[in-house]
């Protein structure tokens, strides 16, 4: 039977704990008791750990032996922000493909009032990143980051290997631009626009910064579905 997966608020060499929602489900829901074990994720490193402590909002445990686990997607997502429903399905649905990094970004046709909602919506776009995590049992929840305008998230993006899905492209596929430098040792990063694209004045500024338009063929997809189509292409290229 699988042991179920829980990755640590807080740890050090010897111990991990789960502190608020996470400690109160184990407690409350799975009456959780000393002496039980579990699969803790502390430090992005997989452990057997058995419970040592139990409190209402604390669930402290003992690590033990590490175990195997599959490392992070190398991929930095650059996901312009969209209709917030959709961009939370994106969000939870390329960290069950391993990303190890989001940045939402604010493009300039991202609607007035989701750039400006944008900046309170980090902390949830984190709790369900971590869910997700938890969820396909992953060793890592990715990273999430502020929403930034696009010419901050260039300016960030240090992956050697820069990909950009553009409507304008017709032949160069994620496949081909990967020629030669796909590798699962090198990092990449993955740009996805707004629903309507991206502008000519955006286009430039990628083009600037070294960025490789790429195609996902004639059809026109809306922004998660682009999201995640690229990303498990990208995946399987690295496999």
């Amino acid at each position: 039977m699988t042991r179920r997966r829980w990755i640590a608020d807080t740890w050090n060499a010897t111990t991990a704990t789960l502190t608020g929602e996470q400690a109160e489900h184990l407690v409350r829901v799975l009456r959780a008791v000393p002496g039980q074990i579990y699969d803790v994720v502390a430090g992005g490193f997989l452990h057997r750990a058995e419970i040592v402590s139990v409190q209402p909002t604390e669930v402290v445990f003992t690590l033990h032996e590490e175990l195997e686990s599959d490392a992070a997607l190398p991929l930095h997502l650059l996901l312009a922000v969209f209709k917030f429903d959709h961009m939370e399905w994106a969000i939870e649905k390329a960290t069950e493909l391993g990303v190890a990094r989001i940045t939402p970004v604010l493009a300039r046709r991202t609607e007035k009032h989701l750039a400006q909602a944008a900046v309170k919506r980090a902390e949830r776009w984190r709790r369900i990143a971590l869910e997700a995590s938890k969820q396909s049992r992953r060793t890592s929840v990715p990273e999430i980051s502020e929403a930034a305008a696009l010419k901050a998230a260039l300016e960030d993006a240090a992956e050697p290997v820069r990909i950009l899905l553009s409507e304008t492209e017709q032949s160069r596929t994620i496949a081909s631009a990967l020629t030669g430098t796909a590798s699962a040792d090198a990092n990449y990063a993955l740009a996805i626009g707004p629903e309507g694209g991206w502008t000519p004045e955006e286009m430039s500024l990628f083009m600037q910064h070294g960025w490789q338009p790429v195609t996902l063929g004639p059809r026109i997809l809306r922004a998660e579905t682009a999201a995640i189509a690229a990303i498990a292409i990208l995946s399987s290229q690295l496999l």
